[in-house]
């Protein structure tokens, strides 16, 4: 049996607890998936912090199966967007089929993605499918879908409070995004994180407003 170390967590009162929680939500009702940014330089250091606040959260075994590749360079997101723009003008040509193209033609997407260049970062996000903490390439690892799920929910969340507009893109199949990344076969990427500052004047279909309300959202027993 490995050791133990001490709980550490503020108490706090009700009060206090309800308005911090309360706050969180309201800014969190602003996030929004922006697809004109501006190309405004964001620090590195912003970047790296809300990285490893999505590093702390939790996962099969303890472990933490994701990997961040973020890009900053132009030439290799020139590389991503022309890859992710051919996969999109299959998807948009029929490949996606009817159903799914109607779901997304309240969004007013298609194959055309100049975002991936504009924005300043690109966070690539890989599951690993193994490697451990050790990311040895071997250990099993264990709840993978899941655990990479929670640590991109909290990227986006980390994000959303530098003040950052965020998109996530998931150009299908995303192999390429492996090789242009350079990173080992037993990876697998799961999505493109965009990150910078929404272009002036940017705006978003108010589809994206329709939210459910809470009442849908939860039954108590």
């Amino acid at each position: 049996m490995t050791g133990t170390i001490p709980f550490s967590l503020d108490h706090l009162d009700d009060a206090e607890a309800l308005s911090r929680v309360e706050g969180l939500r309201d800014r969190l009702r602003l996030r929004r998936s922006c697809r004109d940014f501006s190309a405004e330089l964001v620090p590195r250091a912003i970047i790296e912090t809300a990285i490893a606040a999505a590093g702390t959260a939790p996962s099969g075994a303890n472990h933490q199966p994701w990997h961040f590749t973020v890009v900053g360079s132009a030439e290799t997101k020139r590389a991503i967007r022309e890859a992710a723009e051919a996969e999109e003008r299959a998807f948009y040509a029929g490949k996606a089929g009817t159903a799914w193209l109607e779901a997304l033609a309240p969004l007013g997407t298609d194959a055309e993605k100049p975002f991936l260049e504009i924005a300043p970062w690109l966070i690539v996000v890989f599951a690993q499918r193994k490697g451990g903490i050790a990311e040895d390439g071997e250990t099993q690892n264990y709840y993978v879908s899941e655990s990479v799920g929670i640590a991109c929910g909290m990227l986006l969340a980390a994000l959303n409070e530098a003040g950052l507009a965020t998109l996530t893109h998931t150009p299908s199949p995303m192999g390429f995004l492996r090789e242009i990344c350079g990173r080992p076969e037993w990876e697998k990427p799961v999505m493109i994180v965009v990150a910078g500052h929404p272009a002036p004047g940017a705006r978003v279909p108010d589809h994206v407003s329709r939210k459910k309300p809470l009442e849908q959202l939860v039954n108590w027993l």
